[in-house]
């Protein structure tokens, strides 16, 4: 149970609870801060000094004086990248408190923010570099000052450390280069860093002034000269960057006198900066270069930037016979389920007359413009289910994004299942989402589209819209579902297909890649709250990330390299490709961005969980797909930390077109699949797959327990489908969770009931709210049956959940497949059972 936001009651009780103490290092598991130099604002009495808490003996102690705003600071010796800090609290604890990191000791940067603390053991997970770690009180819990036992700095250190060697090359010639200001044409940002002396930058005259360079990745930086012009700074400070956007100083200078000096500093980074804040003269600043040497650690550094590699197909409108490329990607992925190709198709700003890019399994089509309008399709992008007899229910593993289509014959067909999303897509025409023949069809999710003419879903059994437009909506079979969108037909679960809501509760769009000018930039969205409607072509909020600022991922790409990628700062953008990992990928920066292009597949080996992602702020996981490997894993995806409660209301963690699948391509074992553990996480549009069919399928062959279990609170999940697991599909026990639109199938090769009996009860639940929570609200979920093995199975309910006043269930609904199985009630006991062949759903409109 997470202590946030829980009310007042719970507040002002906080103190009582004591929450399980988290495992502490062993002893094996020395901290980088075990035995350096500490440092306190003060010190209670002589018996307890600062070097008490660093000193590896739990009996001894550092505790300051009885008074708000102490601190204590620990010297690592040399720069780390700071992973964990444990602090073991004396009885006199911290209860609001920041942990900071520092380059030089005396700029901070803030790494972890922790309030309402209540005392023992705190175990932080971190992410930053730094030499110098401190613990800034803000808020005693206690009349008594502040105390540790023991504070503990663990990390890895890979800077230049004292008597290494610097290498003498300069790692900033010829790198891109950019300034506040130039005095004039002559004189540009890049003259500092193009290696002659004769050529320089210069400034306007005014403070204050900078000028810096992109090393391409971050490096351990060691020393840095500067050859001043006669305007030469007499302040300045040099300072360094992983994201060019956060600096930390390496070195400040005061009553400079210009010409040729050279700068020993300690630290890493990827840009480097030089500020001027006093000049020396009437003029502005000007450097004739600028040399930055990197400590030599004998691994070069992971490079951002680069080509898109081998199976992307960048295109624009004179590319020669480009119907025919579509046509050649399209033979070979048509039928090709569960194969190893893998295609994105990037279409550069303009207009494409005569097109039709039919699009199969693992291929996706974007425009690369930053609005959908900016890439038109004078033709069709077409998803039918001629490889399949008419049968579109297995149409998945596909995309379309960010373009405009005007159809050849008024209407575009995208007859597809799960995990094949329309995202930022202007359909000036209508959209038929059947297959030609109205055969099957079991999809679907459409985000951010504005379709002016009018959506046929004709066949399809579940549908979910969101923040879009339509012109109109034809019909529906079982759960159709839209919240913010334009045109939406008005709700009628009791009676109908429809569950409508005015707005979506927080929304933000999945990031993606675009041109600006000739630089290819990953577009990061902003956050809306009760949105309705399509978020551009304003584009309002968000950032723009230059690709530089990303490790390519291409086949044959390494997990050792690509988590090296991610300690030096760089994002994640995989390529079309399938990628064996032999150890788990590791995201633990705030913000970091992983996108995949061309439904970009992670197989872990081994028995290796995939990825985890830290407890921090903002990482934005879309559009990859998690397959499981032969040999069982844990957790195939772990967003957050077992103990973690950080409060990321104003940042969320996302995880957008994330798709797991267990078995299908081959025998998968996985005993969780999504395990969210951080608040305020949203889960826009999954598919969670336990295999019902391809290689390697079997009740215990491709075993996996959970789909997905949610213990973060105030998790929100849109757009969720989650299938055919051994146990429960959804456990969800973190509070004040809610979901719109949940579509599942039970496992079809359930062998009995004895096989599913638990606790008394024939099935586990398809969606199972935890005894303990109170407080949950969930809208439009449906739960299917086909139990193939054995059809007599009476499943007990779809869903079930604690009766509390705080939990509110609305529109569920559950259905019997041609009677293969049924269900006896929808939610808990109640609820009118299925029966017959006639695949009728029972519903329950809201529960309790």
């Amino acid at each position: 149970m997470r202590l946030r936001s829980l009310g007042v009651a719970l507040v002002a009780t906080a103190a009582l609870v004591t929450l399980p103490a988290p495992m502490t290092a062993t002893a094996a598991d020395i901290p980088l801060s075990q035995g350096r130099t500490a440092t306190a604002s003060s010190a209670e009495n002589a018996a307890t000094p600062s070097g008490n808490a660093v000193d590896g003996d739990t009996t001894t102690r550092w505790s300051s004086a009885a008074s708000d705003d102490q601190w204590l600071q620990v010297d690592l010796g040399t720069t780390a990248s700071v992973t964990r800090v444990v602090l073991d609290w004396e009885a006199a604890y911290g209860k609001d408190y920041t942990i900071q990191l520092s380059q030089d000791g005396s700029t901070w940067t803030d790494a972890k923010t922790v309030t309402g603390g209540d005392g023992g053991t705190d175990t932080l997970d971190v992410s930053g570099q730094g030499r110098y770690v401190r613990m800034q009180g803000v808020h005693r819990a206690t009349p008594w000052g502040y105390s540790l036992w023991e504070f503990q700095v663990f990390g890895t250190t890979g800077g230049t450390t004292p008597g290494g060697s610097c290498d003498s090359a300069n790692a900033a010639q010829g790198r891109p280069a950019a300034a506040s200001s130039v005095e004039n044409a002559g004189t540009p940002a890049a003259a500092a860093f193009d290696g002659d002396p004769g050529t320089r930058w210069s400034s306007r005259a005014s403070d204050p002034q900078w000028v810096r360079v992109d090393l391409g990745a971050v490096r351990d930086l060691c020393e840095v000269d500067l050859n001043w012009e006669a305007a030469y700074a007499k302040d300045f400070r040099i300072e360094a960057s992983s994201d060019g956007q956060n600096w930390q100083t390496l070195k400040s200078v005061t009553g400079a006198t210009g010409g040729k000096s050279s700068y020993a500093v300690s630290g890493s980074g990827r840009y480097v900066r030089v500020l001027g804040t006093a000049r020396a003269t009437g003029y502005g600043y000007s450097l004739w270069e600028v040399a930055v040497h990197t400590g030599t650690t004998g691994t070069p550094p992971v490079e951002g930037g680069g080509d898109l590699g081998p199976n992307v197909i960048v295109v624009d409108p004179s590319t020669p016979g480009l119907q025919q490329k579509f046509d050649q990607v399209f033979a070979q992925q048509e039928s090709n389920q569960f194969g190893s190709g893998r295609y994105q198709f990037l279409l550069k700003p303009g207009t494409y007359n005569g097109i039709n890019a039919q699009i199969g399994f693992y291929t996706s089509i974007s425009g690369l413009g930053l609005n959908p309008d900016d890439t038109q399709i004078n033709g069709d992008i077409t998803v039918d289910a001629g490889w399949f007899n008419g049968n579109a229910t297995q149409n998945f593993w596909r995309s379309a994004e960010n373009l405009a289509i005007t159809p050849s014959n008024g209407t575009d067909r995208w007859a597809v299942a799960q995990a094949a999303p329309f995202r930022r897509i202007h359909v000036k025409g209508g959209l038929n989402l059947a297959p030609n023949g109205y055969g099957w069809a079991s999809g679907g999710y459409i985000a951010d589209s504005k379709i002016d003419g009018t959506v046929g879903p004709y066949s399809q059994q579940q549908w979910y819209t969101r923040d879009s437009s339509v012109g109109g909506w034809t019909n529906g079979v079982w759960n159709m579902t839209f919240t913010g969108v334009e045109g939406a037909p008005a709700g009628n679960f009791e009676t109908g297909p429809y569950t409508t809501l005015d707005t979506t509760p927080i929304s933000r769009e999945k990031p993606f890649l675009y041109l600006d000018g000739d630089e290819y930039k990953v577009r990061v969205p902003a956050k809306r709250t009760n949105a309705r409607g399509v978020s551009w072509p304003a584009n309002t909020g968000g950032t723009s990330l230059p690709l530089s600022q990303f490790y390519v991922v291409k086949p044959g790409a390494t997990a050792a390299t690509i988590n090296a990628a991610l300690d030096q700062g760089l994002n994640l953008l995989f390529t079309p490709g399938v990628y064996h990992i032999d150890r788990t990928i590791e995201v633990d920066r705030a913000n970091t961005v992983v996108l995949g292009l061309g439904l970009a597949t992670i197989i872990p080996d081994g028995g290796v969980d995939a990825m985890h992602v830290a407890d921090v702020d903002g990482v934005r996981l879309a559009g990859f797909l998690i397959d499981a490997g032969s040999q069982n894993s844990d957790t195939l995806l772990r967003i957050g930390t077992p103990d973690g409660n950080a409060d990321h209301s104003a940042n969320p963690t996302t995880m957008q077109d994330v798709f797991i699948r267990v078995g299908g391509a081959g025998p998968g074992k996985a005993t969780d699949s999504v395990v969210v553990e951080s608040d305020d996480v949203i889960i826009d549009h999954t598919w969670i797959w336990r295999a019902d069919h391809g290689e390697g399928v079997g009740w215990e062959t491709n075993r996996a327990d959970y789909g997905l279990r949610v213990n973060g609170d105030d998790v929100l999940a849109t757009g969720l489908f989650v299938e055919h697991f051994n146990k429960y599909d959804v456990y969800w026990s973190g509070e004040r969770g809610r979901t719109i639109f949940f579509q599942n199938e039970k496992a079809y090769d359930a062998p009995n009931e004895a096989a599913i009996t638990h606790d008394g009860i024939v099935g586990y639940a398809a969606y199972k709210v935890a005894d303990s929570v109170d407080v949950h609200d969930a809208v439009a979920l449906g739960s299917y049956c086909n139990f193939t093995a054995d059809p007599t199975i009476v499943q007990h309910h779809g869903f079930q959940v604690p009766v509390k006043p705080g939990i509110r269930m609305r529109n569920l609904q559950v259905i019997s497949l041609g009677g293969m199985g049924q269900y006896r009630h929808v939610i808990n006991d109640t609820g009118a059972a299925t029966s017959g062949t006639d695949t009728v759903p029972s519903k329950v409109v809201q529960f309790p």
